[in-house]
Order: structure tokens, then C-alpha cells, then sequence
């Protein structure tokens, strides 16, 4: 099973049963007791648990509505991912080659995309790959892999042919965890193989992070600090960690 399938069923057990213990989860996921303790870290960093002594319970108030299925974080700070995804849409021009991961804040970025004609842009996220293929003049080529239990999202390396006959101009990616030592981090081995496999075909790599997540870091690596172009964040950005990013092209969305 994987990381995420296993933490979605996690949150589906807490729904029900309004807690879980380490121990019981070890024994049902066939994993370790500090495997278990490191997804319910994952899971209350992102706001959707709260940890207690040996297990985890609900929220005390959940900040927003979940579908037990489908765990969504996409309205997790969405003001901020939707300025985000604005101020990235400057950056892209008609006739582009882009590439898209398939997280909430660059599908933020798409909405943004929907008037530019005659891009060609590569995706793993379903929902991403829908909104852009409304404009006929835009060409959408999915990448194909394992869909994610209860997500828009695919996974996986099985579309690495075709991303390896690709040239983009720009790859657009978000992550878990950004920081100065590991660069962009993801709680997924999958999802983080894929993304580095995007920025290996693209010129230039551009961090779509919102304040969250800077200096926060994650289980698997994705693309590397040296090899991230420019970072896009928001106003409430910590000014210190944005002094350590000067190398760097920092833009602030409003």
C-alpha cells in the first residue's frame, strides 16, 4: 500500500471511530509503530488530525469540510494558493511548452491559464488537465501512471517515455516541505520520483509554496534547492527564511 493510500485510510478510520491508537494501525497496515508515528506527524502538520499520546484524534474544529474519501487539502489556505497560482500566470506566454504538477496551487495556476492560446502543456493531475483543455487552442497531453485512491491526481513513473520526449519551457510545482537543505519535499516516494522526472525535462523550475510550507520538510525529496529557478510565495512569508532564498528570484503574490 502506499504512503498516501495508507494515510487516507487513516483518516477514514478517525471518521469513524473518532480515534486511533499506533498500535492498532501497525498491526492493520503491517508496518511499524514509527512508521505509523511518522504519517500521523504528516497528517496533523497538514491540519487534519490532532496527535494524543499513543494515537490521534479528530480536530477539535475542522477548518473545512472532508469528504471521507477524498481527503482534499485544496482548501487549505486558498487565498493565498489563488494569488500564488495569478502571480505564476505572469510568467507564462502564448505558444509555451509548460509542465504542471498536479497540486491544488498550481491547479490554481491553470484557472489562471485558461485564456492563454496555443500552450502545450504536460500534467498528472486530472482536474488540472479538464481545466485547461476548455480552450481548444490549448494542446493537454496527460501523463499517464497509477490514479491516487479517491484523488485527481497520477502517480508514478509509467509516463516517463513520454515526458522524456518533451522539452518544456517551464515546470510549475508545489510540494509538502520547501527548505534551504532538501529543497522541495513530499510525504509521497511516487509523486516526488514523478516531479523530478518533470523538472529533468523543463529549463527552468519554478516553487509555487505558500507560507505554510517554507522551512517545513517532508519524507521524499523532489527537486532539489540548486535546481529551483524562482519561488513564488505569499505576503506572509517569513522575511529571515526569504533572506536565506537571495541566489534566488523570490515574487510575492498580493
Amino acid at each position: 500500500m502506499f504512503a498516501s493510500h495508507r494515510r487516507d485510510k487513516i483518516l477514514e478510520l478517525l471518521h469513524r471511530d473518532k480515534q486511533v491508537l499506533v498500535k492498532d494501525l501497525a498491526r492493520m497496515f503491517n508496518v511499524s509503530e514509527g512508521t505509523l508515528r511518522i504519517d500521523l506527524r504528516i497528517l496533523e502538520d497538514e491540519g487534519l488530525l490532532e496527535r494524543t499520546h499513543g494515537g490521534a484524534i479528530p480536530l477539535k474544529q475542522q477548518a473545512f469540510a472532508r469528504d471521507s474519501r477524498d481527503p482534499s487539502r485544496s482548501q487549505l489556505n486558498f487565498e493565498e494558493k489563488q494569488a500564488i497560482g495569478s502571480k505564476a500566470a505572469e510568467l507564462v506566454s502564448d505558444g509555451q511548452c509548460i509542465i504542471l504538477d498536479a497540486s491544488s496551487t498550481v491547479l490554481e495556476l491553470a484557472k489562471s491559464l485558461t485564456d492563454h492560446n496555443y500552450l502545450t502543456v504536460v500534467t498528472n493531475g486530472l482536474e488540472t488537465a479538464m481545466t485547461l483543455n476548455q480552450n481548444p487552442r490549448n494542446n493537454v497531453i496527460l501523463v499517464g501512471g497509477v490514479l491516487r485512491v479517491g484523488s485527481k491526481t497520477v502517480e508514478g513513473v509509467l509516463g516517463k517515455d513520454i515526458l522524456s520526449g518533451i522539452h518544456a519551457d517551464l515546470f510549475f510545482t508545489s510540494s509538502e516541505g520547501f527548505s534551504i537543505q532538501e529543497g522541495m519535499t513530499d510525504f509521497s516516494l511516487y509523486e516526488a520520483e514523478l516531479k523530478k522526472l518533470m523538472a529533468g525535462n523543463a529549463r527552468q523550475t519554478i516553487a509555487l509554496v505558500d507560507h505554510t510550507k517554507l522551512g517545513r520538510r517532508s519524507i521524499a525529496s523532489s527537486v532539489a534547492f540548486e535546481e529551483i529557478h524562482a519561488l513564488i510565495t505569499d505576503k506572509k512569508a517569513d522575511p529571515a527564511f526569504l533572506k536565506q532564498c537571495q541566489r534566488k528570484e523570490v515574487l510575492i503574490a498580493d
